[in-house]
């Protein structure tokens, strides 16, 4: 990716090493065993959250210790700035955007934590991985995860990792055009989970937002290189809950489906990718996904 000419955002709140721990007692399963307990929901809002949260609650979910930042090859430091270039991107397309709409967009913040911290939907912990919190605005990843998506899911890169950040902030989009309220009112029209419930048609929504902000910041300022769609397509497929329910248990439960299978995440990412328009992204409608 190009990032040179992208600013950094200052939306950042860098938790990591403040002993944002609370008090809360150790995690008692490790990441790599969480992953898919079909607890550990990767990429985006975890269910339990946001409905918790539609029904006026919040979820405590399972305590965790705070552990030190990770070090990466990059170092903690290149990551936050590739964070905050990525994040800088979101928020003047959107920004761009929700102008166009004739409305304001509202920029998120992004919390950067290490094994745990507190939201305002609950206890945020590396498990859960990166999420967004619509009672707070915020949008909270542990840069943990970027080493479980590449040596664990086999999708590393650039891009991979700007595709989670965009598909956090597609959540934020959703709570910004009233669509989260839209849920809320519903209460209990639609089934939360399963094949065709509305936490999946919600997390095919914002991974067609990230697909529009990729398509509308590339055609902006060039900062897509060869081989970066390929990752953003191998990242969506890498977390389709069939996927990581084949690999977690052996077998596939579509009733248990929260984030739409691989395909589903590839093609709709795609739509917001090939089209830039969020028009396109209504999956609520949409008969077939």
């Amino acid at each position: 990716m190009r990032l040179d000419d992208e600013r950094e955002s200052t939306n950042i709140d860098d938790q990591r090493g403040s002993g944002g721990g609370g008090g809360r007692a150790p995690l008692k399963i490790g990441i790599g065993g969480i992953l898919l307990a079909l607890g550990a929901l990767y990429f985006g809002v975890d269910p339990r959250i946001v409905f918790s949260l539609l029904e006026g609650g919040a979820s405590s979910g399972t305590q965790s210790a705070v552990v030190a930042p990770q070090q990466s090859a990059q170092g903690p430091d290149t990551q936050k700035q590739f964070i905050a270039r990525i994040l800088g991107s979101t928020e003047d397309v959107w920004t761009s955007y929700f102008q166009q709409m004739g409305r304001t967009y509202h920029e998120p913040r992004l919390v950067l934590f290490s094994g745990g911290t507190q939201s305002a939907c609950g206890y945020a912990q590396t498990s859960v991985g990166p999420f967004y919190c619509p009672a707070d605005h915020k949008v909270y990843l542990d840069l943990a995860f970027f080493q479980e998506l590449k040596n664990r899911l086999g999708a590393g890169g650039d891009f991979a990792r700007a595709y989670v950040v965009a598909h956090e902030v597609g959540h934020h989009v959703q709570n910004e055009l009233g669509i989260m309220a839209q849920l809320e009112k519903q209460n209990g029209g639609m089934s939360e989970r399963g094949a065709t419930g509305a936490s999946v048609r919600t997390e095919l929504q914002a991974d067609c937002f990230a697909g529009v902000w990729a398509k509308r910041a590339n055609d902006a300022k060039s900062i897509l290189q060869s081989g970066d769609v390929q990752q953003g397509l191998n990242a969506a497929s890498a977390v389709g809950d069939d996927r990581l329910e084949r690999q977690g248990q052996g077998y596939v439960v579509p009733d248990s489906f929260t984030h739409g299978t691989s395909a589903q995440r590839v093609n709709w990412f795609s739509r917001g990718l090939q089209t830039g328009d969020i028009r396109q992204c209504d999956t609520f409608s949409a008969p077939a996904l």
